[in-house]
């Protein structure tokens, strides 16, 4: 899994997902939405969840690094 993808995990017993936004070493920094106000007040739309304990929904788009090599040539 890498910095974009989607990812579906169990927080205080409810099912989430949402989207990696920075990786550690052994876990992840999710974004994610939630409706129930305990949630919010309580992680604000980012937790940091053990790798193990995610699910990949869909992977992020390979990015090429196009421009720097049309700059070079």
């Amino acid at each position: 899994m890498k910095i974009g993808d989607q990812v579906s995990f169990k927080l205080e017993g409810q099912d989430f997902t949402g989207f990696i936004d920075k990786a550690y070493q052994n876990s992840f920094m999710v974004t994610f939405k939630s409706d129930d106000t305990e949630i919010l007040d309580k992680y604000h739309d980012r937790v940091v969840i053990n790798k193990k304990k995610l699910k990949l929904i869909k992977s992020a788009p390979e990015t090429t690094d196009t421009e720097a090599t049309d700059d070079e040539a």
